[in-house]
């Protein structure tokens, strides 16, 4: 770690930011690599890591260590590793507030052949600090919110990968990068996206991991943007991803996550996701109770993904059926955090926030919404849908499954 990164890091956390590298140079095992790694970043030295903080920075010059510690190369955007961007927080769609300035970390795998077209693995760092608009804390005082799983998790991912992959020796050289400023809506990976893609050559395709850290008893992985390249398939398939997990397979190329950004520049995605929990976006998302063997079998189902890849001379891109014209322009918002496991009919909710017409309402987590209004709700798509056809201050009712009951409520956006 260079003295210039080390600099915006107080002394006291220097053996914080050190410990793990030393872990990490005499370890062989992958489990203790990530285990290291989330530690650190989900360390309440951090404070939550949001965009355009002080915790973003130390983050920031510990995940600049680590990239030269694995000795990856600079790309050509990224002096020291960092890409800043500009974002102008908004709400309802109006600018408010002052922009907030960000830094994406970015190395680079060098691979055999310099003229074929890179692939990029990625993950956000970024979570949300003390807490704030996207918290679902219910505490009256502010908490710290370390986010071991979003998504200390992914990161630690995309490092371990980068360490194997430097092993592999792989044909196409592959861009590694920690995002910020996911949180609040994409803000890092929409700017990098663009800048890849206005480069001579532009990214063959792109893995991104977001919260993985939790894969459960049933085994299930979310694998989104299937769709998005006849590639997907047979590399999934030669990976032996349906032998390995309990798969939940979406074509979408669209998702709440940095895979969309790429998607959006015509790029080939793969998002995965071990799902959700009852310490999402709260304080509680802390590294003991991440899976750090499941987080390891995702990384190696990724790196063989990745290696089949490297073996196709192309990875034609497809647009999918949710592209930008079919997505939903909403107006209002229910407030709910749904549950993107939930393979059911109807929504489930995974979390209320307070305040908003689903907490209003009595809504809770749990509940599977099966009717907005007049509309029907069967899956994910099909609430969107509804959503976007309501406006501010309507009144209407939504009816949903509790406890194996059907119940309906009233409802104000």
């Amino acid at each position: 770690m260079s003295q210039h990164n080390l600099s915006i890091v107080p002394k006291f956390l220097a053996f914080l930011l050190l410990w793990p590298l030393v872990l990490w140079s005499q370890s062989p095992k992958a489990v203790e690599r990530l285990r290291a790694d989330v530690y650190v970043l989900a360390d309440d030295a951090m404070e939550g890591r949001k965009v355009g903080t002080r915790g973003e920075q130390k983050a920031a010059a510990y995940l600049s260590g680590r990239m030269a510690s694995l000795k990856l190369a600079e790309h050509e955007l990224a002096p020291d590793y960092r890409v800043t961007f500009s974002a102008q927080p908004k709400v309802h769609g109006v600018a408010h507030g002052s922009p907030v300035t960000g830094t994406n970390m970015v190395g680079v795998v060098p691979g055999r052949n310099p003229k074929l077209a890179p692939l990029v693995v990625g993950a956000h760092y970024d979570h949300w600090g003390w807490g704030g608009e996207g918290s679902l804390y219910r505490g009256k005082d502010s908490a710290i919110h370390n986010g071991a799983d979003d998504n200390a998790s992914g990161v630690a991912a995309v490092l371990e990968l980068a360490y194997r992959l430097k092993l592999a020796k792989l044909q196409r050289s592959v861009i590694v990068v920690a995002f910020s400023g996911e949180e609040q809506g994409l803000w890092g990976s929409n700017d990098l996206a663009k800048k890849l893609a206005a480069l001579p050559v532009k990214p063959a395709a792109m893995v991104n991991m977001d919260m993985v850290g939790r894969l459960g008893a049933t085994r299930q992985l979310a694998l989104y943007g299937v769709g998005t390249s006849p590639a997907w398939p047979p590399a999934l398939a030669a990976a032996g991803a349906a032998d390995r997990f309990r798969l939940k397979i979406d074509s979408s190329g669209v998702g709440p996550s940095d895979h969309t950004s790429f998607y959006l520049t015509d790029v080939p995605v793969l998002h995965l996701f071990t799902g959700q929990h009852a310490d999402y976006h709260q304080p509680s998302d802390d590294a003991h109770l991440i899976n750090y063997e499941g987080l390891a079998e995702v990384v190696e189902l990724v790196e063989a993904v990745i290696r089949d890849l490297d073996s196709r001379p192309e990875i034609p891109f497809t647009k999918t059926k949710s592209s930008t014209s079919d997505t939903p322009r909403f107006k209002v918002t229910l407030g709910v955090v749904p549950d993107y496991l939930y393979d059911g009919q109807g929504m489930r909710i995974d979390g209320t926030t307070d305040g908003k017409p689903a907490a209003r309402a009595g809504l809770q987590r749990g509940d599977v919404v099966v009717a907005l209004g007049p509309h029907t709700i069967t899956n994910m798509t099909g609430y969107m849908e509804a959503l976007a056809k309501f406006e501010p201050g309507a009144e209407t009712t939504v009816t949903v499954l509790r406890d194996g009951k059907e119940l309906t409520l009233t409802l104000r956006f």
